[in-house]
């Protein structure tokens, strides 16, 4: 559910740790608040968010910028999760349109581009590791949250 930003056509990549951390923040902010991936988030995993987005960035800038500092194993904490609540394609299909919606909706160039790519990567091996099947993201025209998006940005 992303949340209506009045934007205007993106100009800045996801080129600093600075950009990788707000990306980051708006990302989960929807996510957080998404009917079917906040309560996952918040009532099955019990994140605590003051710690996580801090991880959630170091592992982006680890992936986009190579900067070292992420540790951990994500895909425990999957395991963990999907073994209370299962993950269904539906799951993967939410979490890779609000990604696209908050990259494309904020960023442009090489490094948006990769990120967009790196989460299609994410939710293929996630998916394939916990059901058996990898997920491939086919992205709809009517993806995500249009009322906030179309119309909002014009080109000159």
């Amino acid at each position: 559910m992303s949340q209506c930003r009045p934007t205007t056509t993106p100009t800045r990549d996801l080129d600093t740790p600075e950009e990788v951390a707000e990306m980051v923040r708006r990302f989960y902010q929807d996510v957080a608040q998404d009917p079917l991936l906040g309560p996952i988030f918040i009532d099955v995993a019990q994140v605590d968010w003051n710690e996580h987005l801090p991880k959630l960035a170091a592992f982006w800038n680890r992936v986009l910028l190579g900067i070292p500092g992420f540790t951990g194993n994500p895909m425990r904490a999957h395991v963990e999760t999907h073994e209370q609540v299962p993950f269904t394609p539906a799951h993967f299909d939410r979490w890779l349109t609000l990604f696209h919606d908050t990259v494309g909706g904020g960023w442009t160039g090489p490094m948006a581009d990769q990120a967009m790519a790196l989460a299609r990567n994410v939710a293929r091996v996630h998916s394939q590791h916990l059901t058996g099947r990898p997920f491939e993201w086919q992205p709809d025209a009517e993806a995500g949250d249009p009322a906030c998006w179309s119309g909002l940005v014009w080109a000159d």
